[in-house]
């Protein structure tokens, strides 16, 4: 299957090691990867922000990048689920809409397009150790995609998966929100790493970079022994 790959902003700009793992990954699984050249944001951000004309320019673009592409797979919940929503945005422009929802609807995040399209559940993945999972509030509440990761994890030989008290709560980055309120979002983000002590996991996973940023970023000024893992690093270990 050819697959297009969404990078995303993070993972391009800050955790290329994300988009190589992806990249590795889906072609072992059989999959012929291209990373369509002009892409850039989704748009998230601004249109989040209320810069709702400049960000539709940027969705324009990304449109026009994914066109012609067979499968879009994204290695985050939060800007697959943005792609969707380009469907509602541009509902009182039909040549806009009509376009939007044909990205809508061959755009996956990565662990949704392995378990229901390629109807794979065990990647062949091998990683000692305890582990938890962060169900990022995108991907979890408007994505709707909940079991798929879970069922990926429960295949890595030799990783013992645990769950974290109040797994669901928000690790407090939201994209700007983080910036916007970084006294609230520093109280959750404490709140989610204490979770994961509770339990004493070596790895917590996620499937969205800017989540992953976020919590490892604070675990690492506050010297805490947990590593956070994207699942792709994951999946893709050996």
């Amino acid at each position: 299957m050819n697959v297009s790959l969404f990078a995303t902003c993070l993972v391009d700009m800050v955790q290329s090691n994300i988009g190589k793992n992806t990249v590795e990954l889906l072609e072992r699984l059989g999959c012929t990867v291209s990373f369509p050249k002009g892409q850039t944001c989704c748009g998230q951000p601004a249109y989040n922000s209320g810069y709702v004309k400049a960000s539709k320019e940027t969705m324009k673009n990304t449109i026009q990048v994914f066109e012609d592409a067979e499968v879009i797979v994204c290695p985050s919940g939060s800007c697959a689920y943005m792609l969707k929503e380009y469907v509602h945005i541009f509902k009182d422009e039909p040549l806009w809409h009509e376009k939007a929802q044909r990205i809508a609807d061959k755009t996956y995040e990565l662990t949704q397009f392995i378990v229901d399209v390629l109807k794979i559940e065990n990647v062949g993945a091998k990683l000692n150790g305890t582990a938890t999972y962060h169900p990022s509030c995108h991907m979890t509440r408007l994505l709707k995609v909940q079991k798929a990761p879970l069922t990926l994890l429960q295949h890595v030989e030799g990783l013992e998966l645990l769950e974290m008290p109040l797994k669901e709560n928000c690790c407090g980055f939201g994209g700007t929100f983080s910036i916007k309120m970084g006294q609230i979002s520093e109280q959750m983000v404490d709140e989610k790493i204490a979770s994961a002590e509770q339990i004493a996991v070596h790895y917590l996973i996620g499937a969205d970079a800017g989540c992953l940023m976020n919590i490892g970023g604070r675990i690492d000024r506050k010297n805490i022994d947990i590593k956070t893992m994207h699942i792709a690093e994951i999946l893709n270990s050996r």
